[in-house]
């Protein structure tokens, strides 16, 4: 019997295991060293905060993987023969395997910082991650500051996380604001503010340079390229994920910054195939990342190399880039493109609303001479993903946009509306007529 075996426990491999599974009688071998079970990891700071229990995020009962005949092994691959088809693990044992899908994940980026191997100092990405912290962190008195170093969307998780149980917590962001990187302006620099309100200490424009230790190895402080020794319990490296494909060099498999594949999650060697953040499209598909470390484009991979696997092969089509994320209380969602200042081109324009009094705002990208809808950013304010991806692939107006964005509301029904006044807005902005 055809034997496929996925390294890798995540939403990219379970969900090639599922439907390799309902495609096929094939045998399927998840093997994972992080867990026992897949889990939701973007719930991992639920648990910390108390809202739930490590059970509440594993979406299927245990018993789901014997009654559907998906083998699940508690391991760690070493190496990997790909002559001979064969998985070493680090217990010594091997796997042989027909297909092997690489669903490997991330790793926490470290950049050789002195210190950083201190107790007391760790990233923020897996099951084992969160139990350091809790270790290192259960409340204000064990913990009386914590550190956290990098300002993506990990470290304002963690932020939360810390200061629900009421540690201070200083947030060192190297750039001039936070993500200005991704967001426009006036969006970064409203989070800015919602971040300080939160009596979070964010220090913006900040690196790290030394970690310092005490006497039995445990971090004590750290010092910034301010001149600032910043005293502290606990050090959190959140400064972006790198694909976990160490064990993958010298042999044989093409690298980049990931696993190489091509539009059907092909590696360069025959029966091997790479999803979620390992992966990393040797052609980038539209203007979106060659690696793409986000829940449901890893989601996306697993059903589309389940087919290719089970010989209907199927091209990889993410679509139109969307995804969401909270700081803090704000909710935010973005669809299409809707870039920074320092990465639009000189074609693409922007609108920005904001309210006068809630940290609730809309952004939206169009071009400036033909006024094509690009993207659309919102806080504070849910939107309809499948009426946003209608417009995007009718290439609609901004102004048929927003004299329609009514339709596109998705908040609770006594929730405040603001279309009237983001039209307004936009009116007094635009000389053209909606």
């Amino acid at each position: 019997m055809m034997h496929i075996l996925i390294i890798g426990n995540g939403i990219s491999g379970i969900t090639a295991a599922r439907h390799i599974r309902k495609l096929s009688d094939y045998r399927i071998t998840v093997v994972s060293a992080e867990s026992d079970h897949f889990f939701s990891r973007t719930a991992l700071m639920y648990i910390y905060m108390g809202h739930m229990k490590y059970e509440h995020t594993k979406p299927y009962e245990d018993h789901f993987w014997k009654k559907n005949r998906i083998d699940l092994l508690r391991a760690r691959v070493k190496s990997i023969n790909f002559e001979k088809k064969s998985a070493h693990l680090e217990s010594g044992s091997s796997l042989p395997y027909d297909r092997l899908i690489l669903a490997t994940g991330s790793k926490p980026n470290l950049f050789g910082w002195p210190g950083q191997d201190l107790e007391g100092v760790r990233g923020l990405y897996s099951k084992q991650d969160l139990e350091y912290l809790e270790q290192q962190a259960p409340d204000k008195l064990k913990c009386k500051r914590a550190v956290i170093v990098g300002g993506g969307l990990i470290g304002i998780e963690l932020a939360e996380m810390l200061r629900s149980r009421e540690i201070p917590v200083t947030f060192l962001v190297r750039e001039k604001s936070f993500w200005n990187g991704v967001l426009p302006s006036g969006e970064s620099q409203m989070i800015n503010e919602h971040i300080r309100e939160h009596h979070i200490d964010l220090k913006l424009g900040t690196n790290l340079l030394e970690i310092l230790p005490d006497e039995n190895g445990h971090c004590k402080a750290l010092v910034t390229d301010q001149g600032e020794t910043i005293e502290c319990d606990y050090v959190g490296l959140t400064a972006g994920v790198s694909p976990n494909i160490s064990f993958l060099k010298d042999s044989g498999i093409g690298l980049g910054k990931g696993v190489l594949v091509n539009r059907y999650l092909e590696t360069n060697i025959p029966d091997v195939f790479a999803i979620g953040d390992c992966a990393e499209q040797k052609e980038p598909i539209g203007q979106r990342r060659p690696v793409e470390a986000v829940w449901y484009t890893g989601r996306m991979m697993g059903e589309t190399v389940a087919h290719t696997v089970c010989g209907n092969k199927r091209e990889y089509r993410p679509g139109h880039w969307f995804n969401s994320a909270k700081f803090l209380d704000i909710e935010y969602q973005t669809y299409g493109w809707v870039f920074s200042e320092e990465r639009k081109s000189e074609e693409e324009k922007h609108f920005h609303w904001r309210h006068p009094n809630e940290k609730i705002c809309l952004t939206i990208a169009y071009h400036r001479d033909n006024r094509e809808l690009l993207g659309l950013n919102t806080f504070g304010i849910r939107l309809r993903h499948d009426v946003l991806d209608t417009w995007l692939s009718q290439n609609i107006t901004v102004d048929k946009a927003v004299e329609n964005l009514g339709a596109a509301n998705f908040d609770p029904e006594w929730y405040t509306r603001y279309e009237p006044e983001i039209r307004d807005a936009f009116k007094k902005q635009n000389t053209v007529k909606i």
